[in-house]
């Protein structure tokens, strides 16, 4: 399979901004120095392990104190009047990104800050549009809603803020999503919604850019006070209650801080101030933030209730958009409790202009009933393709690995193919840990995240993926969920997720990590007897994508070749508004002055994705067969 994915990439990664302090992983085997020159030979970078020592200290600052005290970096439980200050100059948490501070001289729109747009918009940060967009927009579009939805065209003809459309043009967005499509002129328009999108689709997009242009000309009217920041900051003069205009809650703090990012470029200019919100990270430097005024803010579900505690850090009696990503998670029985007060939201705008939008790629029968209860009744329906479906630009390859040949031959794959950023999801986290350490010591570099580490290890760890300077990332299902990270070309299912933890979900999730925004990908997933159970459903997933189903999957082929996804997976949301339709026409458009006052209403040779190619290396014993390949039908 082509690609556009330059290697190159990988070899010139900028270095992290914290250095290796020398610690290595001590577990696993010893170094193999054969294998670390033929890593090397294979083009992968260097190995180097993370500092998490190098982190900026957290200082509190009492209302009655005029120095900075170090406090620990988790403590909790800070009252009103100690609330952490950061030392924004050396932080590396998530929360103290850069952002667009509005000053009171500023007129409608804010002037250009160079240094922080260079940063915002560098292209590693931001995945662009690849070379298979157009197979983004074949995909059918169902529709349900008593208002016709007529999709946009363009995002220059949605009728949003010049700003923002500005800050997508910076972002390198050139055209709309059938997500982004329907959902802009449904937003705008002022509906409820659901939308339903396979991954890589553009949804975190698809509900900021409208949000957030229909509230661009209206934030002096709408927005809490707040602090000029032009002016300096003194928390314990000119701090305020946060009172957000627009709530995201997300499922996993990696999540969170990808929203934020996001959130930060198209907020460029404006004065709406986003702000993020999640565990394991200092509750008082968080707290801070809020604290110099809140007019957007991401947080996961248990953060969020923290603060919302508090009703003198945090109100939401401001709140017109609650955007709930990743829905059927959040909205799965484990979370039922929590979004319940959630989306009570306590002091929450009850007033009629107080809109929900709920996104994920996957929307199983038992928690729909449960989302339709929060909706309007004249909510918009949106799904793009089959709930739950994989998208053809992801390259899928089934290969057999017994259990105790899976190290053996990942290893022999990611050294067949040229390097690349390669995420591999493992069942338990001591795994994660084993196969990072195995790695690490055969030269490859690798670095692994799970819900055991730290917070600032898996900040670092992510970063370091990112910018190419560790770019094998191991990981457990905490990253499955949303994670997009720029030019991922391989994901590597070490371990399937198990059928009987709605491992046909994650499984969509996992491969949906690649081949994001029109770009293209390989998701290769070992698989044995254990996981036999599995085997139904990926066969039908091979088949809808026309993939080359393996030998040893062939007896799971359906009979007369129907597709048939059982009941969970496919029966239509249930929805008393209207008909199913999709397509022009209807009635609620996003032209006009949609945004203002009016209306409530290509890597070094293709081996790495073809199945012919791409061989193990001849001199390797670990499979009875000697030539076997790396494709459809390979096996360990």
């Amino acid at each position: 399979m082509a690609s556009s994915f330059d290697t190159a990439e990988v070899a010139s990664a900028p270095a992290d901004t914290t250095p290796a302090n020398g610690v290595e992983p001590s577990a696993g085997p010893p170094k193999n120095e054969e294998a670390i020159k033929l890593a090397r030979e294979s083009g992968w970078v260097e190995p180097k392990a993370n500092n998490y020592t190098s982190r900026a200290p957290t200082t509190i600052l009492s209302s009655n104190q005029t120095q900075l005290e170090a406090v620990p970096e988790d403590e909790a439980g800070a009252g009103a009047d100690e609330i952490a200050v950061s030392n924004h100059a050396t932080s590396n948490w998530s929360h103290d990104a850069a952002k667009y501070e509005w000053k009171e001289e500023y007129g409608d729109v804010g002037p250009r800050d160079e240094r922080l747009e260079k940063d915002l918009f560098r292209g590693e940060h931001i995945n662009r549009a690849g070379i298979k967009f157009d197979n983004l927009t074949t995909v059918k579009v169902t529709v349900e809603s008593e208002a016709r939805v007529s999709p946009v065209s363009s995002f220059k003809d949605a009728g949003l803020h010049p700003v923002i459309l500005e800050n997508i043009e910076l972002c390198g967005y050139r055209h709309t999503t059938p997500i982004q499509a329907y959902t802009l002129p449904a937003v705008l328009t002022g509906h409820d919604m659901i939308g339903i999108a396979q991954t890589g689709s553009g949804k975190t997009a698809a509900f900021l850019i409208p949000t957030i242009s229909k509230l661009m000309g209206k934030v002096k009217k709408l927005a809490a006070p707040r602090p000029n920041i032009g002016l300096g900051f003194d928390v314990s003069r000119d701090r305020v209650r946060a009172e957000p205009l627009i709530l995201i809650v997300a499922p996993t703090r990696e999540l969170c801080c990808q929203i934020f990012d996001e959130a930060r470029r198209l907020c460029y200019r404006s004065m709406l101030r986003p702000c993020v919100a999640y565990g394991g990270a200092p509750i008082r430097d968080q707290a801070a933030q809020l604290q110099r005024g809140c007019d957007l803010l991401v947080a996961s579900p248990g953060r969020l209730l923290d603060f919302m505690s508090r009703p003198e850090l945090l109100s939401l009696a401001r709140v017109r958009y609650t955007i709930i990503d990743e829905a059927d998670e959040m909205l799965h029985d484990d979370w039922g409790v929590e979004m319940s007060k959630i989306m009570g939201g306590g002091d929450a705008n009850t007033d009629g202009d107080h809109r929900y939008l709920l996104f994920s790629a996957t929307f199983p029968k038992r928690v729909r009933k449960l989302a339709a209860k929060y909706l309007a009744s004249d909510y918009v329906h949106v799904s793009v393709g089959r709930t739950g479906s994989v998208h053809v630009n992801v390259q899928q390859q089934i290969l057999w690995c017994d259990k105790d040949k899976k190290m053996t031959a990942l290893y022999d794959l990611l050294i067949s193919m040229p390097p690349s950023r390669t995420l591999i999801f493992v069942k338990y986290k001591k795994t994660a840990d084993f196969v990072d350490d195995h790695l690490f010591n055969l030269g490859l570099p690798s670095t692994s995240i799970h819900s055991d580490r730290t917070q600032s290890e898996r900040e670092d760890a992510l970063r370091s993926f990112k910018v190419g300077r560790t770019p094998i990332l191991i990981a457990t299902g905490v990253t499955a969920r949303g994670l997009d990270v720029r030019n991922v070309m391989h994901v590597i299912n070490f371990d399937l997720p198990s059928a009987d933890h709605d491992g046909k979900t994650e499984y969509v999730h996992r491969i949906g990590r690649t081949a994001r925004i029109g770009n293209e990908g390989l998701a290769t997933s070992f698989y044995n007897e254990a996981d036999e159970a599995l085997g139904p459903f990926l066969t039908k997933i091979l088949l809808e994508t026309n993939q080359e189903v393996p030998e040893f999957l062939a007896h799971f082929k359906p009979e007369g070749g129907k597709l048939d996804f059982d009941e969970e997976e496919e029966e239509e949301f249930e929805n008393n508004a209207g008909d199913t339709w999709g397509g022009g026409g209807g009635d609620s458009g996003g032209g006009g002055d949609a945004w203002g006052a009016g209306g409530d209403t290509d890597a070094a040779g293709d081996a790495w994705g073809s199945s012919n190619d791409a061989t193990a290396p001849a001199n390797d014993n670990w499979n009875e067969s000697s030539n076997a390949e790396v494709g459809g039908g390979g096996a360990w």
